[in-house]
């Protein structure tokens, strides 16, 4: 342990500051930087609301009080009223702090304070969070006027279903060709969960990233350079993608994040196995990707086509 944690912060647990604990907990949680920077926010703004209270003292009636305030919009200065969704965003981070904390060999917290709460029941309202074969052609074109950079984005999250996580932690060096040289893939190292996995690169991306890495002028021998491929932020990849769908007038409210779905639906409409398509998602459990399977299924022929079709020339 002495060689992980900084020497301030191995000392009795009893003797623990909340911010050593925080900061303990962060390190051992192994997420995006991104992940990380939300869970320290949230976990911020809970302490903020029960006026710093000691973590070790709070009840599950202070996380329960929250979880209310959240809904009713009692949180924020604004007096915003949360939806089911965000409020389930927000007590995540401490259902895991105290979860880890709790875990006998950790022994930071004698109760866990959050194994009761309930939180709101949230709609899947991503069902229909994706674009048409027209509705990707129209957005890939406005994205090539935007430029080489927006466009390889844009192409990049369509073709291969990255998160805007694991897109922006693209390295150079992550990519390599397969033993026989016939084609190359991308080994994504921050996944989610912090699980790796190998996803195939299509030939026609590939040759759009290598002439970017031309016009980048990055050595094409330094192949296990650590120089990332996008030098942009994730806002301004929302901005960029954004900025795409209203110029090919998509009245989608279009995000980065539905061509991920995208990529999902697209691959089962034409014939990808659902084995597949999780392992290339990187979802670690199949209930996740058999979502897109459900939607799929609705698009290929739904309830009311077996009735016209069984009514025939009737109607």
């Amino acid at each position: 342990m002495n060689g992980f944690f900084p020497a301030h912060l191995v000392e009795p647990t009893s003797q623990l500051s909340d911010e050593q604990i925080i900061e303990m907990f962060l390190a051992t949680y192994h997420q995006s930087r991104y992940t990380l920077r939300n869970y320290r926010r949230a976990i911020e703004q809970f302490r903020s609301f029960v006026h710093y209270k000691p973590l070790k003292n709070v009840t599950w009636k202070d996380i329960e009080a929250y979880k209310m305030g959240l809904i009713l919009g009692v949180c924020s200065i604004q007096r915003k009223k949360h939806l089911p969704a965000t409020v389930a965003s927000l007590i995540a981070p401490l259902r895991s702090l105290y979860k880890w904390g709790s875990d006998p060999n950790i022994g930071i917290f004698q109760h866990n304070p959050t194994s009761t709460l309930r939180t709101p029941k949230i709609a899947v309202t991503s069902k229909n969070h994706y674009l048409t074969k027209r509705e990707v052609h129209l957005l890939l074109r406005e994205l090539k006027r935007q430029g080489i950079r927006d466009y390889l984005i844009g192409l990049s999250l369509v073709l291969l279903g990255l998160r805007v996580s694991e897109l922006l932690s693209i390295q150079w060096g992550h990519f390599h060709p397969d033993p026989s040289e016939t084609c190359m893939w991308l080994t994504v190292v921050n996944g989610k969960g912090g699980r790796r996995r190998e996803v195939k690169v299509p030939a026609v991306l590939w040759k759009y990233l290598e002439f970017y890495r031309h016009n980048l002028g990055v050595d094409e021998s330094a192949a296990s350079t650590d120089q990332p491929v996008f030098t942009i932020s994730l806002r301004q990849v929302q901005r960029v993608i954004k900025q795409a769908a209203a110029g090919s007038n998509l009245n989608k409210k279009v995000t980065p994040h539905w061509l991920r779905h995208t990529n999902a639906t697209l691959a089962l409409l034409s014939g990808a196995s659902l084995q597949q398509v999780q392992e290339n998602l990187g979802h670690a459990h199949i209930n996740t990707t058999q979502r897109y399977l459900h939607t799929v299924e609705q698009l290929q022929k739904a309830a009311p086509d077996y009735v016209e079709a069984y009514l025939g020339d009737l109607v």
